[in-house]
């Protein structure tokens, strides 16, 4: 065989379907669509649409939440950071934190920080500073006579904690107005009380 002899396999490419060209090409007049009737019509979208019964859509129950205040990490298994130094990739010397991890590459993409977990085995001295760490990361790199400095991470949402607190906020303001409320219906029933008893009087 040759080059000039390839071919696709038979049926691979296919011609695009024509519509709307004539009646002589079989797809003219109503193009496929039939008669008449909404689905013939163009902006047509029936998706999910059961003829008016329940959808299955709202048929099923709802699951779960979507937390807003959930943090998404970065994460980096000892075994591989040894790896990667065995390769030249990182120095061991230096502070490991997530700015070198990302040049380095072991680190891709957008995250809230970088947990650090206990599989393989780390042979180095090693400085490391990460958003979290599991125990068993952190005993292994100590074993092996490195360090681990677990730092908070920001809120990633902080207009949801702005909401929050104003809602915590807002609760206890209307506790007190309530309370203050009661405390002068209080009062005025007391100076009723009191009226009454002197009009008898």
């Amino acid at each position: 065989m040759r080059l000039n002899e390839l071919r696709d396999a038979p049926g691979a490419r296919q011609a695009r379907k024509r519509i709307g060209r004539g009646l002589g090409s079989g797809m003219g007049r109503t193009a496929g669509r039939g008669h008449k009737g909404q689905k013939s019509r163009s902006g047509v979208s029936l998706l999910g649409f059961e003829g008016g019964q329940m959808p299955l859509y709202r048929r099923l129950p709802k699951r779960g939440f979507h937390n807003l205040f959930s943090e998404k990490f970065a994460e980096l298994n000892v075994g591989a950071l040894q790896e990667a130094m065995d390769r030249g990739r990182g120095d061991g010397k230096k502070i490991i934190n997530e700015k070198s991890l990302r040049a380095s590459g072991l680190v891709k993409g957008r995250c809230d920080g970088v947990k650090l977990l206990g599989k393989g085995e780390i042979k180095g001295k090693v400085s490391l500073e990460v958003a979290a760490a599991t125990k068993a990361a952190i005993a292994a790199v100590e074993k092996a006579g490195g360090t681990v400095k677990v730092f908070e991470s920001k809120p990633k949402n902080t207009s949801a904690l702005k909401r929050a607190k104003r809602a915590g906020m807002n609760s206890g303001r209307s506790a007190g107005v309530a309370s203050a409320s009661a405390g002068k219906s209080s009062k005025d029933t007391k100076t009723a009380k009191g009226d009454s008893g002197k009009n008898k009087g």
